[in-house]
C-alpha cells in the first residue's frame, strides 16, 4: 500500500469521476442501444413472435452461452459478493460448486422436456401436465418475482454511482432502466443476446482492472489473503448440519444446486436463450460453455472481496461512516485505488451497469412472453396474427421496463442486495421449481395436487420469511473490525453510523456489535432463522411432498396414460450404466420407449407435427379424442374450450397425439 497516498478514511474526501469516466459510460449506454437499434432495422421485415422472442430458434452457441452468462451473475453479483467476502469471509465460495450440478441438472434434466415440446412460454408446460390452473398460477408468480428482481438489479450499480461521484442516484436509474427498455423492446431477443455478449466482456474486463490493480497496491494478493487470513476471514470447513447456520457447506452447494436449478431450468429468461439454439445438443453445450464463466466471475469478486478486506482491515468504511451500507465498499474501494486512473473507474462502473443491463433487459423479453404466452393469447386475443402479436410484445416490455424502474423505490429499502436477491429467488422461484419437478419426475402427481403444492409453498415461504424479518436472528461478524488506522477527525457522524446504515442483512448494529439483544423466543423461531440458502431447496420439498400427498389422496395419474414428452427418465440420464432390469421399474411405468429420436434431439419444426413414435393402434384412437390431464383422456375443447390446444406457439406441436 502506497504510504505516501492518503485515502478516503483519512482524508474523508473521496475520489469522483472524471471526464473520460463519463466518456466510457455514456459509451456502455450508446454501444447498447445501437445494437438494438441496429437489430430493428435488420428484421424490420420480420413480424413473427419467434423471430421477436426467441431470435428465430437458430442463434449461434457462444453469444447463447455468454448470455445465460450475464444475465444471472448481475451488479448484485458483482457488489455483493466482495461485500460477503468483507463480511463474514470465504465460506459462499462454496456456492461454486453448486453451479456444476445445477448446469448438469438444467441440461439434461429440464431443457430436454421444453425442447421436445417446442413452447415459447416455459408455462405452458404446466398446462399440459396439470391444467389451466397451474399455468396460470406459475406464470403469475414468475412475473411478480421477476419485475421486483429487476428493480433490484437495476438499484444496485446506480446505489453504487451515488456513492462514488455527485451523480444523481434517481438519474443514474432512469437513464439506465430508459436505455435498457429502449433496445429490448426494438431489438428483441437478438438485440438481447448481442448486448449481452458485449457486455460479458465488459464485465471481465472491469473486475480484472480492479482485482490486478488492487492487488499492486496493497502489495500483492498474498498479503491481502494473509490480512484476511490473520482475522478470521478465510474459512472453508463449516460442515455443520444445522440448517439455521447461514453459510454451510451443504446450505451453499445443496441449496445452492437448487436455487441455481432454478435459474438455469425452468425460469423463462434462460429457457428462451436455451430454445433460441436450432438443437437440444447445442443449448446443452451453450450451458457447459457458461459453466466455467459463472465460476470465473464468482472467485474473480470473492478475490475483489479479500483485497477489499486487506486494504480497509485497520478502518472499516461503515465504522467510519464513510459509507452508509456495506454494498458501498467496492465503489468506495475502487475510488480509493483506481481514481487516480484516468479511465479506470468509468470502466469498472461500465462493468456493473453491463450486468444491470444484461439482467433487465432479459427479464423484460422474458416477461413480454410470458405475459402474450400465457395470458393475451390465452383470455384475451386468442385469434391474434403474428404481426399484432410481435407489436404487444414490444409494448408490453416498455410497460414492464417502466414498472421495474417505478419498483426501484421499493428495491431502495431491502437493505443487502445479494441476500435479498437470493431470497426472493427462493421464496418466490422455490415453488415453481418445485410445481416442474413435479410435473417432470413424479408421474402419480395430478392437477389439484399441483396446484395445493405450490399454492402450500407459497404462503409457507411468505410466512418464513415475514417470521424472519419479525424475529431477525442475530449475526456476529467472525470478527471485531478494526478501525485503528482511522481518521476520527474528518466525521461526526460515526457515532451515529450503526444506526443509520443499512448492511448485509438489512440490520448494521446486529451485524457489526454483540450488543443488540437476542429476539423473542417462539417455537417456531428454528424455522423463522432458517439460512436464505435453503429457502429454494424447502420450497420444492414443500410443493413435491404436499402435491403427492394431495395426487394420492384425491387420485392419482396412472404412469402409463403421460405424455412420455412432458416426462424425464431421471434414473436413465443419472444412472445410464445401470442394468435394465434395474432401470425398468425406476420408470415407474412411463411409455418412454414410445419417444423416438426426433423427440429428443430437436424441436418440432411446425405447430401440426405429429409425433409417430407416440401411437400405437389404441392409442391412435385415444389421440384422436384428445390429450391426457391427470392420466385421464378427454375431449380438447371439453377440456380448455376456446383455447389453442396445441403445444406451444410458433414451433410447438401438436397435442392431439395425447395419450
Amino acid at each position: 500500500m502506497d504510504m505516501e497516498r492518503k485515502y478516503s478514511y483519512q482524508t474523508g474526501e473521496k475520489s469522483t469521476f472524471g471526464t473520460i469516466d463519463y466518456v466510457l459510460f455514456g459509451g456502455l449506454l450508446m454501444v447498447s442501444a445501437s445494437i438494438g437499434l441496429f437489430y430493428a432495422i435488420k428484421d424490420r421485415n420480420k413480424h413473427t413472435t419467434k423471430d421477436f422472442l426467441l431470435a428465430g430458434g437458430n442463434m449461434h452457441v457462444v453469444p447463447v452461452a455468454l448470455s445465460l452468462l450475464a444475465s444471472f451473475m448481475s451488479a448484485i453479483t458483482i457488489l455483493g459478493t466482495p461485500s460477503e467476502m468483507y463480511k463474514y469471509g470465504t465460506m459462499y465460495c462454496w456456492i461454486g460448486l453448486s453451479y456444476f450440478f445445477a448446469v448438469f441438472l438444467s441440461a439434461h434434466i429440464y431443457i430436454p422436456i421444453f425442447y421436445r415440446i417446442g413452447i415459447t412460454s416455459s408455462y405452458e408446460y404446466l398446462e399440459f401436465r396439470f391444467g389451466q390452473a397451474a399455468r396460470l398460477a406459475g406464470a403469475l408468480t414468475y412475473i411478480v418475482q421477476m419485475t421486483i428482481y429487476m428493480a433490484c438489479v437495476l438499484y444496485a450499480p446506480s446505489l453504487a454511482l451515488n456513492a462514488v461521484t455527485d451523480f444523481n442516484l434517481w438519474g443514474s436509474i432512469w437513464a439506465v432502466g430508459l436505455v435498457c427498455t429502449f433496445y429490448t423492446s426494438i431489438g428483441g431477443m437478438k438485440a438481447v443476446l448481442w448486448t449481452d455478449t458485449f457486455q460479458t466482456f465488459m464485465m471481465l474486463v472491469g473486475l480484472l482492472a480492479v482485482l490486478i490493480q488492487g492487488s499492486i497496491e496493497i502489495g500483492g494478493f498474498q498479503r491481502a489473503w494473509d490480512i484476511a487470513y490473520n482475522n478470521s476471514r478465510i474459512e472453508f470447513l463449516e460442515f455443520s448440519p444445522d440448517p439455521t447456520v447461514r453459510h454451510s457447506v451443504w446450505s451453499l452447494v445443496i441449496g445452492g444446486t437448487f436455487l441455481w436449478t432454478f435459474v438455469y431450468g425452468v425460469n423463462q429468461a434462460q429457457v428462451q436463450r436455451a430454445v433460441a439454439c436450432p438443437t437440444l445438443k447445442k443449448a446443452q453445450l451453450a450451458y457447459w460453455i457458461n459453466c466455467p464463466g459463472l465460476a470465473i466471475i464468482l472467485y474473480l469478486t470473492a478475490m475483489i472481496g479479500i483485497v477489499i478486506y486487506g486494504f480497509y482491515s485497520k478502518c472499516d468504511p461503515l465504522e467510519l461512516g464513510l459509507i452508509s451500507a456495506g454494498d458501498q465498499l467496492l465503489p468506495l474501494f475502487v475510488m480509493d485505488v483506481l481514481g487516480r486512473i484516468p479511465g479506470i473507474p468509468g470502466l469498472f462502473l461500465a462493468c456493473m451497469f453491463s450486468g444491470a443491463l444484461s439482467t433487465i433487459s432479459s427479464g423484460l423479453n422474458s416477461i413480454s412472453a410470458v405475459i402474450l404466452t400465457d395470458l393475451v393469447r390465452k383470455y384475451c386475443c386468442t385469434r391474434i396474427s403474428e404481426k399484432k402479436a410481435t407489436i404487444i410484445s414490444k409494448i408490453l416490455a416498455v410497460v414492464i421496463g417502466f414498472a421495474a424502474i417505478g419498483l426501484t423505490y421499493v428495491a431502495a429499502m431491502l437493505g443487502g442486495i445479494l441476500e435479498a436477491a437470493l431470497a426472493l429467488y427462493g421464496i418466490l422461484g422455490g415453488p415453481l421449481l418445485g410445481a416442474f419437478t413435479l410435473g417432470m419426475l413424479f408421474p402419480w402427481a395430478n392437477q389439484i395436487g399441483a396446484v395445493v403444492g405450490i399454492v402450500t409453498s407459497l404462503v409457507f415461504m411468505f410466512w418464513i420469511s415475514v417470521g424472519f424479518q419479525i424475529y431477525r436472528p442475530e449475526v456476529a461478524a467472525l470478527a471485531p473490525i478494526s478501525t485503528v488506522d482511522c481518521n476520527w477527525n474528518i466525521t461526526t457522524i460515526a457515532a451515529t453510523a450503526t444506526t443509520t446504515m443499512t448492511t448485509f442483512t438489512g440490520n448494521a448494529s446486529s451485524v457489526l456489535s454483540n450488543a443488540t439483544a437476542a429476539p423473542e423466543s417462539t417455537p417456531l423461531m428454528g424455522l423463522y432463522t432458517l439460512s436464505y440458502m435453503w429457502y429454494t431447496a424447502t420450497a420444492v420439498a414443500t410443493v413435491v411432498i404436499v402435491g403427492l400427498i394431495v395426487s394420492f389422496i384425491t387420485g392419482a395419474t396412472k404412469p402409463e396414460t403421460l405424455d412420455p414428452r412432458l416426462m424425464c427418465p431421471f434414473f436413465d440420464i443419472v444412472c445410464p450404466y445401470l442394468p435394465e432390469k434395474i432401470l425398468k421399474p425406476l420408470r415407474f411405468g412411463v411409455r418412454y420407449d414410445k419417444l423416438g429420436e426426433a423427440d429428443i434431439t430437436r424441436r418440432p419444426s411446425t405447430r401440426s407435427e405429429v409425433n409417430p413414435h407416440l401411437q400405437d393402434e389404441k392409442e391412435k384412437e385415444a389421440g384422436a379424442l384428445g390429450w391426457s390431464v391427470d392420466g385421464q383422456v378427454v375431449d380438447k375443447g371439453a377440456a380448455n374450450p376456446g383455447a389453442d390446444t396445441s403445444l406451444g406457439e410458433e414451433g410447438g406441436t401438436s397435442v392431439s397425439t395425447r395419450l
